[in-house]
């Protein structure tokens, strides 16, 4: 496996958690009872997986190698996917936000957490299609072999910096959370 597969399984793995997030603001929506802490945990997985682990490879290591590559980093696809990751963070800090305003018992915080997590699922919907449909078929055709076999050696460094197990502290956290929306 290449280290756009790598990535492309990620996003497998983060588009279960759109899903789950959206059936769940779906559903606060709606007025069905909901743990508002839910959306807490939502967050805590955002910025564990997709934002320490998945978006920390390509921002550590695949859009350098890309640049080195003569993509632009400043302008361009690059960027573009830079600024969506920005744009991201910025949805699940706020909707982590409300939901804390949520279990403090500020009913009125709903629609932020609403807004904030639809947001969020939207945004990430078409980040994931640009880097699968686009961005990876680019670095596939630029960086030679040796060099995708440099990332994904770059790509297991920053997991073991992530430390031991949080990749498997994640997914168990995703699998709690699709349970408790399908009970």
């Amino acid at each position: 496996m290449g280290p756009t597969e790598s990535l492309s399984q990620d996003h497998r793995t983060i588009e279960r958690l759109l899903d789950t997030l959206e059936q769940a603001a779906r559903r606060l929506h709606k007025g069905e009872p909901m743990r508002a802490e839910f959306f807490i945990d939502a967050a805590q997985f955002i910025a564990g997986f997709a934002d320490g682990c998945h978006h920390r490879k390509e921002e550590g290591a695949l859009f350098p190698a890309m640049g080195e590559a003569g993509f632009p980093t400043e302008a361009g696809p690059i960027a573009v996917m830079l600024s969506e990751h920005e744009q991201g963070r910025r949805f699940t800090r706020a909707m982590r936000a409300a939901a804390q305003e949520l279990v403090s018992g500020n009913e009125a915080a709903a629609g932020n957490v609403i807004d904030n997590a639809h947001g969020y699922v939207s945004l990430l919907r078409q980040h994931i299609m640009k880097e699968d449909n686009i961005l990876f078929q680019m670095a596939r055709s630029a960086l030679d072999a040796q060099r995708q076999q440099e990332l994904m050696k770059d790509f297991e460094r920053l997991e073991r910096e992530e430390g031991e197990g949080v990749r498997e502290k994640y997914l168990a956290l995703l699998d709690a959370l699709e349970r408790e929306q399908q009970a």
